[in-house]
């Protein structure tokens, strides 16, 4: 399934190109034009009606670089957007593209003090260990300072309708807006995918994105956190895994536009669509650099639940995601139709 090649794929911000270049190879066939911008953004264009619609998804994901290599062989890492210190010793990691295998090491535990156990190792106090002995071992391996490092997590099904990958944050809203380009046509409509870069650096290509194709209305379709986990209070869950995809009502970076929102929670109701609501103001999407652009620009985010993003493995439920795919389609029409205008 497409889901499973995007999480499979690597692309820490800045370095998509896999991502990219699968995408550019799946929706040849079902777009009626394709490019690349400067800032590395894969735009696709389906239709030439008079209102223009952008779906936008972002390729990067969370992960590392390379900072340094220690006399010793070891690669001391710079963090690339949000992740959680709590769970990284001992997880295995790919080293650049190439995916050469390593672990995040930190100080034995046997040798901790009683204090140094009961708290989270710093970062700053890992490291990536190939098993090299030098660091002209490291280099002989074509390793340098700024090379990219993954989490080394393989796509699985845990059941017919739950998943497990890396980088659901936000491969997850790429499938959406894949699946939305290939098994939909909406002719009445412009409609503008836009596979954006740089998301968990800054929201650097949605705001790129934004500005050169300044659609009437737009659509950030994303990953997003999903806490219906043990020893949680109902109230901070943000969004449950398996109860449809989740309409924003605010983030860090944006307050959504009232009629989008509107707009989507109506098309739900009346089509039978399971929604709900994303329940936590924290964290930022490509809407906030969206809807800054230009004049302003009317949008609001779509999420499919994924548990544990920013982390090696997150778990979502395929049944959020197709039913995102259903809930953008009907938006879609509503405004090919002329139901809704931005």
């Amino acid at each position: 399934m497409l889901l499973e090649r995007l999480s499979n794929a690597c692309g820490i911000s800045g370095l998509e190109h896999e991502v990219r270049d699968l995408l550019k190879q799946e929706l040849a066939p079902y777009v009626d034009e394709m490019w690349t911008d400067a800032i590395g953004n894969l735009i696709v264009r389906k239709g030439s009606g008079p209102v223009k619609v952008m779906l936008d998804a972002h390729t990067d994901e969370v992960g590392y670089c390379v900072g340094s290599i220690t006399e010793e062989g070891y690669l001391r890492l710079k963090k690339i957007g949000g992740l959680d210190d709590r769970v990284l010793p001992g997880r295995q990691v790919w080293v650049t593209n190439r995916r050469i295998p390593a672990v995040l090491g930190a100080k034995a535990w046997h040798l901790c003090s009683a204090e140094e156990r009961g708290k989270v190792i710093p970062f700053d106090q890992m490291y990536a260990d190939m098993g090299c002995q030098s660091r002209k071992e490291v280099e002989e391996l074509g390793i340098e300072p700024g090379d990219p490092v993954y989490f080394a997590t393989t796509f699985e099904h845990f059941s017919e309708k739950v998943v497990k990958g890396k980088a659901f944050d936000d491969r997850a809203g790429c499938a959406v807006l894949a699946e939305v380009l290939m098994k939909h046509s909406h002719p009445g409509l412009t409609l503008y995918g836009a596979f954006v870069t740089q998301e968990e650096v800054g929201l650097r290509g949605a705001r790129i994105a934004a500005y050169n194709l300044n659609p009437d209305v737009a659509i950030a379709l994303e990953g997003t956190g999903s806490a219906n986990v043990a020893g949680v209070d109902p109230f901070d869950t943000i969004t449950n895994m398996g109860e449809g995809p989740a309409i924003s009502l605010m983030d860090n970076s944006a307050v959504p536009n009232l009629r989008v929102w509107e707009e989507l929670v109506r098309v739900a109701k009346a089509n039978g669509i399971k929604y709900q609501h994303r329940r936590i103001v924290g964290g930022g999407t490509d809407s906030g650099g969206i809807s800054l652009q230009r004049s302003g620009i009317p949008v609001c985010t779509v999420s499919t639940p994924c548990r544990y993003i920013h982390t090696h493995a997150a778990l979502l439920n395929l049944d959020d995601l197709y039913g995102a795919v259903n809930l953008v389609h009907h938006f879609l029409l509503s405004v090919e139709k002329g139901d809704f205008r931005p």
